[in-house]
C-alpha cells in the first residue's frame, strides 16, 4: 500500500468536489432534505427489486455452471470451440476455456486460469496480456443475459439478447485484435518460438461421491458463488446506480415538482443524449436520450447498469433493440474500469493497462454498433 502525507491538497479537493456535487444537486431539487430523501429512496428500492433480483439469478447461474462445471460440460464446450479461437482471436485453443468460465462468472475468472502454469503453457508471451480483454468481453455474460431476457414475461427479448450475445463476440474480436497488436511490440514473438499446441484436457477434478451427491454439491457450491457475486454488486448498484438515477430522470410531481420519491432526479444525462444524439442514434438506434446511462453505467458496473434497464423498460424509454445493444455494450464494458486495472496488475503487465484499457474502449463501442446491424438485419 502506498503513502502519503496524512494532509495533503486531494483532501481539500475531495471536501470541495462533494460539497459542490451535494449543493448543485440540493439547489435543483430544492431543500438537501428532498436530496436525502430521494437518495435513499432510491437506494432502497434498487436493493428490494433490483439487487435482490440480480443475486437470484446468479445463485441459479452458479449453480447450472458448476453443474456444467463437475459433469465436464464446459471441458466438451472447450473442445468443440477450441478449433475456432485461433483463427477468430489468433489465440490458442485453450482461450476458449477462458471464454466460458468468465461468461458463467465474471471478469476476474480469467485470472485463476492465468495463473495456472497447465493453461499458460499454451500462450506465446505477447498472448498472455490479451487474457485481460477476452476475459472482460464476457465477464458475468449468462448472468446479464438471464436477467435482460427476463424483463419480457412473453419472451420477447430473447432475439435480441441472441443478438446481443454475437455483438459481444464481435466487440472481443476487435478488442483482443488490438491489444495483441500491442503486445507484440513489447514481447514480439521469436523465430521458433512455439507454445504447447495440444490444448485439450485430458483430466478434471471430481468431487466425492455417487452421482446424486455430487450433484448436489456441485448445485449448492455453485449457488454459493452467486451468492458472492451477488453480494459483490451491492455497493455498485446502490452507490453509481443511485447518482447515475440522480442525473437521468426528472421529478416525478406535477408541474416540475420534487415529491421526494426514488428515481428522481435532475435530468442531465438526458441533454447530454440529446447533444449526442446525431452520433448516438445512427451508431446504437437508441430510442430515448436517457439509454445513454447504461453503456456509461457499464464502464464502473454491469450489475448497476442492469439495474437501469428495468426502470428505463417501465418508463417505455428503450425496446428490444436497445437490448440487444445493451447486452453487447454491458457484457463487453461489464465493469472493466473497475477490474482492467487490477487484473492486468495480476497478470503483471501493469505497462500495458493503458493500452488494454483503450483496446477495450474501442471494443465496447463496436460491439454496440455490432449488435445495432444485427438487429436492423434480422
Amino acid at each position: 500500500m502506498n503513502k502519503k502525507k496524512a494532509i495533503s491538497k486531494e483532501s481539500y479537493i475531495i471536501v470541495l468536489i462533494v460539497f459542490f456535487f451535494f449543493w448543485f444537486l440540493a439547489h435543483k431539487i430544492g431543500s438537501l432534505g428532498l436530496l436525502f430523501k430521494i437518495i435513499m429512496a432510491t437506494a432502497h428500492d434498487l436493493l428490494l427489486n433490483t439487487v435482490f433480483l440480480i443475486m437470484a439469478i446468479s445463485v441459479l447461474a452458479g449453480a447450472l455452471a458448476a453443474l456444467f462445471s463437475e459433469f465436464g460440460v464446459i471441458h466438451l464446450l472447450n473442445r468443440l470451440i477450441s478449433p475456432i479461437i485461433k483463427p477468430m482471436y489468433n489465440l490458442p485453443g485453450a482461450a476458449s476455456l477462458g471464454i466460458i468460465t468468465t461468461y458463467l462468472s465474471d471478469n476476474p475468472a480469467i485470472i485463476s486460469l492465468a495463473r495456472d502454469s497447465s493453461f499458460t503453457q499454451f500462450f506465446l508471451p505477447y498472448q498472455l496480456p490479451a487474457l485481460t480483454n477476452l476475459g472482460t468481453s464476457f465477464g458475468m455474460g449468462l448472468i446479464l443475459s438471464a436477467y435482460m431476457v427476463s424483463l419480457a414475461s412473453d419472451g420477447s427479448f430473447v432475439k435480441a439478447v441472441l443478438l446481443g450475445n454475437l455483438g459481444a463476440v464481435v466487440g472481443s474480436l476487435v478488442s483482443v485484435r488490438i491489444m495483441l497488436h500491442f503486445t507484440k511490440k513489447v514481447y514480439p514473438p521469436q523465430e521458433g518460438e512455439i507454445a504447447v499446441t495440444n490444448a485439450d484436457y485430458e483430466f478434471r477434478q471430481i468431487r466425492e461421491g455417487n452421482i446424486l451427491q455430487r450433484i448436489m454439491e456441485a448445485l449448492l457450491d455453485g449457488g454459493k458463488s452467486g451468492v458472492e457475486i451477488g453480494m459483490s454488486i451491492v455497493p455498485g448498484v446502490l452507490i453509481i446506480c443511485t447518482i447515475v438515477m440522480l442525473l437521468t430522470f426528472g421529478p416525478e410531481g406535477p408541474n416540475g415538482q420534487y415529491l421526494g420519491v426514488a428515481y428522481e432526479g435532475i435530468a442531465v444525462l438526458p441533454k447530454l443524449g440529446q447533444l449526442l444524439e446525431f452520433i448516438l442514434r445512427p451508431l446504437f438506434g437508441f430510442t430515448s436520450p436517457q439509454a445513454i446511462a447504461f453503456p456509461i453505467t457499464s464502464l464502473g458496473s454491469v450489475g448497476a447498469a442492469m439495474g437501469l434497464s428495468e426502470t428505463l423498460l417501465k418508463n417505455g424509454l428503450i425496446g428490444a433493440p436497445d437490448i440487444a445493444v445493451f447486452t453487447a455494450m454491458g457484457m463487453t464494458w461489464s465493469g472493466y474500469l473497475s477490474t482492467h486495472i487490477g487484473m492486468m496488475d495480476a497478470l503483471g503487465e501493469r505497462k500495458l493497462t493503458n493500452k488494454a484499457l483503450l483496446s477495450h474502449t474501442i471494443g465496447g463501442l463496436c460491439a454496440g454498433i455490432a449488435a445495432r446491424l444485427l438487429m436492423l438485419l434480422f
